[in-house]
C-alpha cells in the first residue's frame, strides 16, 4: 500500500518468518507515546459498490495492509514525530512476524511485543462501501493479558490503552508514573454495551468514541447527552459524530468545543476513529488548546480516510502541511494555521 514513507506492499511471504520480536533491545525506557492492547492483521478493501453477495467474486484496485488494531494508533504516532513503543501479543507465526517487521520500519519499539507459543495473529477483513466499511475477523484474542506484557520499566508520556473492566491493572500503574492513558473501547459484538466496562476508565484521562458507541454505553439518545455522561469518568471526553465533526468537553476547566469535519471525499473510513484517538494523543504533548488539539486529529483523520487502505496511510508530521497547502478550498488557512507553525 502507498503510505507517507513509501510503497508498503511487499507479497506477505517477503517477510522474515523467523523474526521474534521479544529477542529485540528496547531502545528507551523514556517514550512519549506507548501503544497497549489487540494487535491484528489487517486486510483492507475499498471502493466497492456493495457488500458481495453469495457466489460472487469481487474485484477492487483499492486495497491495502497492515499492522491492524492497537497498531493504527502507533503507526499515526510515529509519523506525526512521537517516539513511540507497542506492547501487544504476538504468535509464532509468519504473520505475526510480518507485523512486527513492518512496525518496526515504521520507526516502533517493538521490543514490548510478546510472543504466545502456538498462537496465530488474528486477520480482519475490511469491506469498504456505502460510505462505510463491515469486518471480518478470523482467529481468537490474543491468549495473555495486557497487565502480564506491560515493561513495568516503560515510562511514557502518553498511552493508549485497550480497556475494559479488567483492565484496572495496566492503567493503575501508567497512571501511578505521570502518564496521561488515553482509553481506546472497542466493538460490543453482543449488543449488550454493558455499562461496567466504562469502570475501566477509572484513572483514565480521556476517552474518545463515536457518537453510536458513546450513546450505547451512556444510554443516551444524543451524542451531546452522552458527551456529558462521560465527563464523569474522565476528564476530558470527546465524541466523534461523523460529517458534523467533534464534540469534547474538559471536566476540570469546563471549555466544550464542537469542532467541524475537514471537508473532504471519504474514500476508506477504515481506521478513522483509531488515527483520529492517536493524534489527539501526539497533540496531547504540545500546549495547543483544546480545540487546536481536536482539530489537529481531526485534519490526521480526514486525510487518511481520503486514501484508500485504512490507517496505515496516515499522513506524516510533513504530509499536513503539504495536504494543507494542496487543498486550500477544504481546509481554512486561519483554522489550521497553527500546524504550519509548529513545524515538521
Amino acid at each position: 500500500m502507498a503510505t507517507e514513507r513509501g510503497a508498503q506492499d511487499a507479497p506477505l511471504g517477503s517477510a522474515r518468518a523467523s523474526l521474534r520480536p521479544e529477542a529485540r533491545s528496547p531502545r528507551s525506557t523514556q517514550v512519549d507515546t506507548l501503544v497497549v492492547g489487540q494487535l491484528f492483521l489487517d486486510v483492507v478493501f475499498a471502493g466497492l459498490d456493495g457488500s458481495p453477495r453469495p457466489g460472487e467474486e469481487t474485484w477492487t484496485a483499492d486495497f491495502g495492509w497492515g499492522p491492524g488494531g492497537i497498531a493504527n494508533m502507533a503507526v499515526v504516532s510515529a509519523r506525526l514525530g512521537a517516539s513511540t513503543a507497542i506492547s501487544a501479543v504476538v504468535g509464532d507465526d509468519p504473520l505475526s512476524a510480518l507485523c512486527a517487521d513492518h512496525l518496526e520500519r515504521e520507526g516502533i519499539d517493538v521490543s514490548g511485543l510478546r510472543t504466545a507459543a502456538g498462537w496465530t495473529l488474528p486477520v480482519t477483513a475490511s469491506l469498504g462501501f456505502d460510505g462505510d466499511r463491515a469486518l471480518v475477523t478470523g482467529g481468537t484474542p490474543a491468549p495473555r493479558g495486557l497487565a502480564e506484557i506491560l515493561d513495568p520499566d516503560v515510562r511514557p508520556r502518553v498511552a493508549v490503552v485497550h480497556v475494559d473492566n479488567t483492565t484496572h491493572d495496566v492503567v493503575r500503574p501508567l497512571v501511578d508514573r505521570g502518564t496521561r492513558v488515553f482509553a481506546d473501547l472497542g466493538w460490543d459484538a453482543s449488543g449488550a454495551w454493558d455499562t461496567t466496562v466504562l469502570d475501566g476508565l477509572d484513572g483514565c484521562y480521556a476517552f474518545v468514541p463515536n457518537d453510536a458507541e458513546a450513546m450505547a454505553f451512556t444510554r443516551t439518545e444524543s451524542p451531546e447527552r452522552a458527551l456529558e455522561a462521560l465527563a464523569a469518568h474522565v476528564p476530558l471526553s470527546v465524541v466523534t459524530v461523523g460529517a458534523r465533526g467533534v464534540l469534547a468537553l474538559d471536566a476540570e476547566s469546563g471549555e466544550r468545543v464542537h469542532i467541524e469535519a475537514v471537508p473532504v471525499d471519504a474514500v476508506d473510513v477504515t481506521g478513522a476513529g483509531d488515527v483520529f484517538v492517536g493524534a489527539l494523543a501526539v497533540a496531547s504533548l504540545t500546549d495547543w488548546t483544546l480545540r487546536e488539539r481536536v482539530d489537529f486529529a481531526a485534519l490526521a483523520a480526514a486525510i487518511t480516510v481520503s486514501r484508500p487502505g485504512g490507517a496505515a496511510t496516515a499522513p506524516t508530521r510533513a504530509g499536513l502541511v503539504r495536504w494543507l497547502d494542496e487543498h486550500p478550498a477544504a481546509a481554512d488557512p486561519a483554522r489550521f494555521a497553527f500546524v504550519r507553525d509548529a513545524g515538521p
